[in-house]
């Protein structure tokens, strides 16, 4: 279900709107007004980065097991 950003045109007010369904009707929640008008917004980045997850510690070293210093994982 995603979340929309939307402007009140009577009101000016910017509010966001979780749509269920194509057919949902969005209203302020201001004014309750239905003219509204949808707007850019460009979603937040992920800060897991851009495969959309955490690195996990597999190796010894990684996880701090170890004293080899310098294996090269990015949890270092």
């Amino acid at each position: 279900m995603p979340l929309y950003e939307y402007r009140c045109e009577p009101c000016d007010h910017v509010f966001e709107a979780l749509v269920r369904d194509a057919a949902d009707v969005v209203r302020c929640p201001k004014c309750d007004d239905a003219k509204v008008v949808k707007q850019f917004s460009v979603p937040a980045p992920s800060p897991t980065g851009t495969l959309g997850y955490l690195p996990v510690a597999s190796s010894a070293c990684c996880r701090g097991e170890s004293d080899a210093g310098g294996c090269g994982c990015a949890m270092n």
